[in-house]
């Protein structure tokens, strides 16, 4: 921060921002928030990404973490700064709640996808052709906020294919390293047992997101999949195939 002392400026209606020099003290920091929030309802500081100390000083002055603006123009520069804001209506530090909201605002948060392994009496893995990208994968997708994996995976098939199939056990944890412009993400397979080869008859697709969708030998599972896909379907097959619990994989390896 480059002021000389800590400020509050009103901003827009009802908002608040306020800044601090590097050596301030929490407790005026967090004093001037307090103060703020009598004639704001909200109050707000933007901080360097590059600055650590400035956002523990944030954090424990009271301010919750909402994310980062992109492009905001400082001496003439578009920079990003972290964007913290406490409303006056946010349950108050001194409550365990208020606390844990404090905590769950800066604490790292990692990406879920859920998928199902369904195969045919002919050891064959269902795949979906996709319309979003050019390799085939196994049916899912993301896990919701507040959503449990396995809901999300019962929810991702019916919604995709039409189809009313329960998860079954954990099969597979696969972490995914960060790729092409995705951040790290955890991939849970879950078991979706042995159907009929006739069950693509019942397929209702979901035509934004679902080109095709058919049962697939390991041969066209290695020709359709990304190399991390087919990886990762390999293990979930092996680990059925040994009898064993879930298994925890890396980019399938």
């Amino acid at each position: 921060m480059t002021q000389e002392t800590t400020a509050v400026t009103t901003v827009a209606t009802g908002v608040a921002r306020i800044s601090w020099t590097a050596d301030e003290p929490i407790d005026v920091i967090r004093h001037a928030v307090v103060a703020a929030l009598a004639d704001h309802a909200r109050v707000e500081a933007l901080v360097d990404p590059d600055d650590e100390g400035a956002q523990r000083a944030a954090t424990w002055s009271g301010l919750r973490r909402e994310g980062v603006m992109r492009g905001v123009t400082v001496d003439g520069e578009p920079v990003d700064r972290v964007v913290y804001a406490r409303l006056a209506t946010d349950t108050p530090l001194n409550e365990p709640e208020g606390f844990r909201a404090l905590l769950n605002s800066f604490l790292p948060r990692k990406r879920a996808i859920g998928q199902m392994l369904v195969r045919d009496q002919d050891g064959r893995v269902l795949l979906c052709q996709l319309t979003y990208k050019p390799d085939w994968d196994l049916p899912g997708g993301v896990v919701e906020v507040n959503e449990s994996p396995r809901d999300a995976v019962g929810r991702e098939i019916e919604e995709e294919l039409g189809l009313s199939i329960p998860a079954g056990s954990l099969v597979l944890t696969d972490w995914l390293p960060p790729w092409s412009g995705w951040d790290d993400a955890l991939c849970l397979v879950f078991d979706g047992g042995v159907h009929d080869a006739s069950l693509t008859d019942s397929i209702v697709r979901e035509a934004r997101e679902i080109r095709s969708a058919e049962f697939c030998t390991l041969e066209q599972v290695a020709e359709r999949c990304a190399d991390f896909t087919a990886r990762r379907i390999s293990s979930a097959l092996a680990n059925l195939a040994a009898g064993g619990g879930p298994a925890y994989t890396e980019s399938g390896r």
